[in-house]
C-alpha cells in the first residue's frame, strides 16, 4: 500500500508543479510591459527583475556574511560567449572595478566565484557571495553592454537597487497606475533593518537606479525624480561617485 500512496503523492507534485509552471506562462504573457532592448533584465522573472536571492536572503538582506572575503571576487566566462564578448567582459569588469578596493580577477581555481553564463534568460545575478559557483547571466543578445556588466556584477558584490532604500519616497515618485499588473512589488522599499546606505545621500545617478519607465504597462513613466522630473536615472553606464563609496565602505576600505 505504501508503494501506491508514494506513487498518488508524486502524481499530485508534478500536477501541481505543472499547474504552477502554467500560471507562470500564463502571466508573464498576460501582464506585459514595455521593455527597451537596454532593459532585457525586466523580462528575467527575477526578483526586481534581475536578482537572484537565497531562501533566506529575507527582502535583500545585507550581512558581512555576504561580503566577498579579502575583498577578492573571482568570475569565469562561460564559452558561450565568442572572443569578442569574452574581452568586453573582461575589460570593463577590470576597468570599472578598479575605481574601486575590489579586486575583480580571472578564476585560477578558487572555489568561491562568479560564473557568467549567457543563456537566454536575460540579464540577472545572485546577490552577494553565496559560496561556491554562483551564476551571472548576461544573455548574448541584449545583455552585453557596458552598463549591465557593471550593475550586474555589483549585484554580485553585494549592492542592491538604490530606488528601493528606505527613504526613497523623498527622492522619487513612484506612479503605480504605470506599472505592470504582477510587478509592484519590484517597487517595494527595504527596511532599514535589512539594507544600509553607508550614510550616503539618495544618487539619482547610481548605476544601480532603474530607469524612468521600468516595468511599464502603457509607455508611460513609473518612476520619476522629484522636484525635478528631468533629471536623468537609470542611463549611467559606469558606476558613480557614490557607488564606488558604497562598495569602498560596505568592504571596509574607505
Amino acid at each position: 500500500m505504501s508503494a501506491i500512496f508514494k506513487i498518488i503523492y508524486m502524481s499530485i507534485r508534478c500536477k501541481f508543479f505543472i499547474s504552477v509552471v502554467h500560471e507562470f506562462i500564463y502571466l508573464l504573457n498576460a501582464n506585459p510591459i514595455t521593455v527597451d532592448d537596454d532593459d532585457l533584465w525586466q523580462r528575467s522573472g527575477k526578483f526586481e527583475g534581475d536578482m537572484v536571492l537565497a531562501p533566506w536572503q529575507k527582502n535583500g538582506v545585507i550581512d558581512t556574511a555576504l561580503r566577498w572575503p579579502n575583498r577578492n571576487i573571482p568570475y569565469e566566462i562561460s564559452h558561450r560567449f565568442d572572443e569578442q564578448k569574452r574581452a568586453q567582459i573582461a575589460e570593463v569588469l577590470e576597468r570599472e572595478y578598479a575605481k574601486t578596493c575590489i579586486t575583480v580577477k580571472p578564476r585560477v581555481n578558487e572555489s568561491d566565484y562568479v560564473y557568467i553564463t549567457g543563456e537566454d534568460t536575460g540579464c540577472w545575478s545572485q546577490v552577494g557571495r553565496l559560496g561556491g559557483r554562483q551564476e551571472l547571466n548576461l544573455q548574448t543578445n541584449g545583455c552585453v553592454r557596458n552598463r549591465t556588466i557593471v550593475h550586474e556584477f555589483l549585484h554580485a558584490a553585494g549592492l542592491y537597487h538604490q530606488q528601493s532604500s528606505i527613504d526613497r519616497d523623498d527622492y522619487v515618485t513612484i506612479f503605480w497606475e504605470n506599472i505592470g499588473e504582477g510587478h509592484e512589488h519590484n517597487f517595494n522599499k527595504y527596511s532599514a533593518d535589512f539594507v544600509s546606505s553607508f550614510n550616503e545621500t539618495y544618487d539619482y545617478a547610481s548605476i544601480m537606479h532603474y530607469g524612468k519607465k521600468a516595468f511599464s504597462s502603457n509607455g508611460k513613466p513609473t518612476i520619476l525624480p522629484k522636484p525635478d522630473a528631468t533629471i536623468p536615472i537609470g542611463v549611467t553606464k559606469v558606476m558613480s561617485e557614490i557607488d564606488i563609496r558604497k562598495v569602498n565602505k560596505m568592504y571596509e576600505c574607505n
